[in-house]
């Protein structure tokens, strides 16, 4: 049986308080504690989590880029323009919620969410170091965004949705909070296939951004449910081949990076 909402939330906050204390300067698959799950499902961790951001992340002290958890690049993909207003959903210590401020500039506005006291710590000292103005972070859940209705034009997102036990309340809250012609640009974790309940009930695992990861079926129908079209899934490794229209897939689970974006029309 897959555990209930509040254990998974549980183990999730719980590895990300741990990674916050640590603060070490590696990121989350390259700091040797099984921070992604344990080997008991076999993935290749370093295609997935290797190779994100495209822009320039020198000008960011080590505390940040050392915090970096994620699997992709929101930020090239959002194609951010000065003075948007951008969410980032589990905003970890700040790392995409600093690289969007500096690019929607002082005329924008970028609010970071997460669930985390100990991350929501690391962030504001991160922010303090950095000395970004047009930055919040807000304490909250992914599912139930403290974010007035119709208020953003951006929602950003890295390899955090397949945390949640919830992924249609969090797609209907990102839908919620967006202006018309919003948009969300996001990296996930996502399968082709699905994982065993065996392989579910691995909280380790889930909270390491592996099983929590929905078939892409499963992950383009609750994003259509919450009102979103447009919806483009790809593969980080094979950007070119579509995967938004794939049937569901009942086989075996195979893992992959995804960049996702999609229109609040």
């Amino acid at each position: 049986m897959v555990p209930d909402e509040q254990t998974i939330r549980e183990a999730v906050r719980s590895r990300y308080s741990r990674l916050a204390n640590q603060a070490t300067n590696d990121g989350c698959c390259d700091s040797g504690d099984g921070c992604c799950g344990e080997a008991t499902i076999d993935v290749a961790l370093d295609a997935l989590y290797g190779d994100l951001y495209a822009a320039d992340t020198g000008w960011l002290p080590a505390d940040v880029t050392g915090l970096s958890l994620g699997c992709g690049d929101p930020i090239t993909l959002a194609e951010l323009k000065p003075g948007q207003v951008v969410v980032d959903l589990g905003s970890g210590g700040g790392i995409d919620c600093f690289m969007a401020a500096r690019q929607v500039g002082p005329t924008g506005k970028v609010i970071g969410v997460d669930m985390t006291p100990e991350m929501l710590a690391k962030a504001e000292s991160n922010k303090a170091k950095i000395g970004l103005e047009n930055v919040e972070f807000r304490a909250g859940f992914i599912e139930a965004l403290p974010v007035a209705d119709d208020s953003v034009d951006v929602i950003i997102s890295n390899c955090v949705i397949n945390l949640s036990p919830d992924k249609p309340a969090v797609f209907r809250e990102a839908f919620r909070v967006l202006r018309p012609g919003g948009r969300l640009a996001v990296s996930d974790m996502m399968t082709i296939g699905r994982f065993s309940s065996e392989d579910r009930a691995d909280m380790s695992a889930w909270a390491g951004c592996i099983s929590g990861a929905e078939d892409v079926s499963v992950y383009v129908e609750a994003m259509r449910a919450a009102g979103f079209r447009d919806i483009s899934i790809v593969d980080k490794a094979t950007p070119a081949v579509e995967l938004s229209g794939l049937p569901a897939n009942a086989g075996q689970a195979r893992l992959f990076s995804a960049r996702v974006t999609a229109v609040k029309r």
